[in-house]
């Protein structure tokens, strides 16, 4: 009887050890295998690509509605893509965490995010860069629009406090600082690529999004920030933008790389993909993506 009962122990175990090795097996095998297809694709990351990617997906939600009308393979199921911001670094944990499908990060990649990841993959779908503006009527803006890195080096770090220390001939106010939180991907590229190993200021004022720093950025006379360079030229009328020692952040110089702050957009995610995400990526890398990443005013990759 112990035999027995030991017997169908170990056998009703082995049942839910293969139940749970099947669900966490391959993600590309949801149409045709045991688990139900998974209708709904999940974007973490990036406020500056969230925009992005929540228009290609209304756009190709409205077009189809359905993923069979997308492919008539795949079942009569209703198209859901969702779109969640929290920073660059919140889409690659999201990835590893498996909360989310795919992660948006503005930022290249870090090794240890790759790492993590049994079975990394990455996409870059366009172009960006981080742009130096002011309120159209800050006093700066009226003088010049041009700016050096080191100059900029010594704003962040606090070095240079007010408008005057810059150069006497502007106002002696208090330069606001406006930057990315730390959780941003634009917080890490602009540390690169113009800070270096100088920390910023502590009076720098750090906001959640880049969406809100531009928008506070066009708010206030005395503030000078970093903007993304698509998120930017939705202020245009309100900005002011610098060139950044005299390489203007052009569309040609940020592809070039000739623009030193720019930075890819990329998509991330772990292992195969279903046949919808598949057809969806399929959607952004076509020319009807391409024409939705260069109205939001990003630059799309060939």
């Amino acid at each position: 009887m112990r035999k027995r009962t030991k017997f169908l122990t170990l056998l009703i175990l082995s049942l839910v050890i293969s139940t749970l090795l099947a669900a966490c097996g391959d993600r590309g095998k949801q149409t045709g295998g045991e688990l139900p297809f998974k209708s709904e694709i999940f974007f973490v990351g990036s406020s500056s690509m969230a925009p992005v990617i929540s228009q290609l997906a209304d756009q190709f939600t409205n077009q189809f509605r359905t993923w069979d009308q997308v492919d008539p393979g795949l079942p009569a199921a209703e198209i859901k893509i969702s779109v969640a911001t929290g920073g660059s670094g919140a889409g690659a944990k999201a990835v590893l965490d498996g909360t989310a499908d795919f992660g948006m990060l503005a930022r290249d990649t870090r090794e240890e995010e790759r790492g993590a990841l049994a079975n990394y993959r990455e996409i870059k779908i366009g172009m960006d860069a981080l742009v130096i503006a002011v309120k159209q009527d800050n006093p700066l803006a009226r003088q010049r629009r041009d700016i050096g890195a080191a100059e900029l080096r010594q704003i962040f770090a606090g070095e240079i406090s007010r408008w005057n220390e810059l150069d006497p001939a502007l106002p002696a106010k208090e330069i606001v600082l406006l930057v990315r939180d730390v959780g941003g991907g634009a917080h890490e590229v602009f540390q690169k690529a113009i800070m270096g190993k100088s920390d910023f200021s502590d009076r720098a004022v750090q906001v959640h999004s880049m969406p809100s720093l531009v928008s506070r950025l066009a708010g206030n006379r005395q503030a000078i920030g970093y903007a993304s360079y698509g998120v930017a030229d939705q202020f245009r009328e309100e900005l002011a933008v610098f060139s950044l020692d005299g390489v203007v952040p052009s569309a040609e110089n940020i592809m070039n790389g000739s623009y030193p702050v720019a930075r890819p957009l990329v998509l991330v995610w772990n292992g195969e993909l279903s046949a919808a995400e598949q057809a969806f990526l399929d959607y952004i890398r076509s020319p009807a993506g391409a024409r939705v990443i260069t109205e939001m005013g990003f630059l799309p990759l060939p």
